[in-house]
């Protein structure tokens, strides 16, 4: 199992210095931000060699697979297709994919808006399987998303696209809202987890929540996951859409990421 950290929650901090910093932390890796202007694979592979980082995950910006509105669709599909082409170039990555983060209701129906997400999604992975490419299906709260709140519905989601390459992607700041039972959430998944996201219930550093972490590190042991951990904690303050909160923001992320790198390694050393 590997560490990292996804660049979103750096802001505009330079990759090379977020890849040096979090390899002198200890992350083996980072979850790099869809950015395809300012992450062009050339500068993402120098900020590796220079760090020794891999990138374990890519996390998509904010395009809308299922919107009525077949233009915007069209312009998500071909974000998905240029994130796909960052992907073969990096290293083959994971590659996450969700709905519109921020719209929490449907614009035309639910069950529309649900099949159009499907055959998105199924066109996606497609051309993934071409490259030998995996996608995972992020699973976000519903007030932040209205498609794929929980792991149950992921999974039926992921059974309908009816690809091998399409799994999901738990998040425990996300399954904290929604789900009754995280242990319960993960069984679910399964081998379908392909990857896990760690933030504290408040969606703080490792520990400082109220998240059951040994019982976590315990049930990605009995799933079997050999799959990586992606830290996305942010700083204390409204506005989830953004990791800016404020006045010495980022400082705080840096000390959750360490704090949490810490905590993990040694949760998984307790578990060898």
């Amino acid at each position: 199992m590997r560490f990292g950290a996804c660049t979103w929650i750096f802001g505009d901090q330079p990759l090379t210095d977020i890849a040096l910093r979090l390899a002198a932390a200890g992350g083996d890796g980072l979850e790099l931000y869809g950015d395809l202007a300012a992450n062009p694979p050339g500068k993402v592979n120098a900020a590796l060699r220079e760090s020794g980082l891999k990138v374990l995950s890519l996390t998509p910006e904010n395009v809308d697979l299922a919107h009525p509105d077949p233009q915007v669709r069209q312009e998500a599909l071909q974000y998905y297709h240029k994130l796909l082409d960052l992907a073969f170039e990096v290293g083959k990555p994971v590659v996450c994919c969700h709905g519109a983060v921020g719209r929490i209701r449907a614009i035309s129906t639910y069950e529309e808006e649900m099949n159009l997400f499907v055959n998105g999604v199924q066109r996606i992975a497609e051309r993934a399987r071409e490259g030998g490419l995996r996608i995972a299906m992020e699973v976000l709260n519903r007030y932040e998303a209205h498609l794929l709140n929980t792991a149950q519905e992921a999974l039926g989601f992921v059974q309908r696209v009816g690809a091998d390459n399409v799994g999901l992607l738990l998040d425990c700041f996300h399954m904290n809202i929604e789900e009754a039972d995280l242990r319960s959430a993960m069984l679910l998944a399964g081998q379908r987890l392909f990857l896990f996201h760690a933030a504290d219930s408040n969606r703080q550093a490792v520990g400082r929540g109220h998240t059951d972490w040994p019982g976590i590190m315990r049930t990605l042991r009995d799933v079997g996951y050999a799959g990586d951990v992606i830290l996305e904690c942010t700083a204390p303050g409204p506005d989830p859409f953004t990791p800016v909160k404020g006045e010495g923001w980022r400082d705080t992320v840096w000390v959750y990421v360490e704090e949490s790198l810490r905590s993990l390694r040694l949760q998984q050393a307790q578990l060898s």
